[in-house]
């Protein structure tokens, strides 16, 4: 969500709201809850109530720890609110490699139903405005890749193959605020990959920079505003006829062998961020 602050500590009877903010994508007015601590019964009786008084559409409790009987709670409100309210639960943590600079980090503990899933189609769908050829193509070059990495062995969650130009993975051992991007766009020549986390992690990576593109035997591009708006590492290759299907195992054997480089270059980097965490 591309959010605008309204106002910070609005009254709704004897309370206060921490934050109010609007969705600059439909008006709709979203509230943000900091509690640096264990959630209590107290905040979440207070998110409820600042709901109503302010006539929220998303509420966002960010705490250092969420109780289970908290986390439960909002997806149970998400499982009957239905699209038109959302409940996000947020733990807060500081990560820090080796004597590097602390950095805060947000990990999501409780979201709507399809969330992420339903933004990132959309946003497939927005970025493939491509013809009918060239999404039948799609479809048929992800659906032979499936297959392809079926047959050697796949490190990550497949994602199911259709006529868009991204397919996300979410590898969750890493932890839910990371996930990887295989992509192909036509107009551009060009495919690859992309590794999107959040900034305090992508600065922590860069840090690292030269280490990590050593171990992968050639340079990366480090991205902090891309077009996704979240930092992100990627690797293209470009200059190529996407549409030459006598190529196509070329480039499925690529993708492969590259997203296995990525899974072994940055997945011990991953979790050594996620086991870091913590206040």
């Amino acid at each position: 969500m591309d959010l605008e602050l309204q106002g910070q500590e609005s009254n709704v009877g004897d309370f206060r709201a921490d934050m109010l903010c609007r969705n600059a994508a439909d008006g709709s007015r979203v509230l943000i809850e900091n509690q640096l601590e264990k959630t209590d019964h107290s905040h979440l009786g207070q998110i409820l109530t600042y709901a109503t008084g302010l006539d929220v559409h998303a509420v966002i409790w960010i705490a250092k720890t969420f109780r289970e009987e908290h986390s439960a709670v909002l997806d149970q409100l998400n499982e009957i609110a239905g699209e038109k309210f959302r409940y996000f639960g947020i733990e807060i943590r500081v990560w820090q490699i080796g004597d590097s600079t602390p950095a805060p980090q947000f990990e999501i503990v409780s979201k709507p139903k399809n969330w992420r899933r339903t933004i990132s189609r959309k946003a497939q769908r927005a970025a493939s405005k491509v013809t009918l050829e060239i999404q039948l193509q799609l479809e048929k070059f992800w659906t032979q890749w499936s297959d392809y990495m079926t047959q050697i062995g796949n490190p990550l969650k497949y994602p199911q193959a259709g006529p868009w130009s991204y397919l996300n993975f979410e590898p969750e051992r890493y932890g839910r605020e990371f996930y990887i991007d295989a992509y192909r766009i036509h107009e551009k020549k060009e495919f690859g990959f992309g590794l999107y986390i959040g900034k305090a992690s992508f600065h922590l990576l860069k840090e690292q920079q030269e280490e990590i593109e050593r171990e992968f035997g050639e340079p990366l591009e480090w991205d902090e505003d891309s077009q996704r708006r979240s930092p992100a590492i990627f690797l293209r290759k470009t200059n190529i006829d996407l549409t030459d299907e006598t190529d196509w195992p070329n480039q499925h054997e690529w993708l492969a062998s590259k997203l296995k480089l990525f899974d072994k270059v940055f997945g011990p980097r991953l979790k050594a961020l996620k086991r870091k965490g913590g206040l």
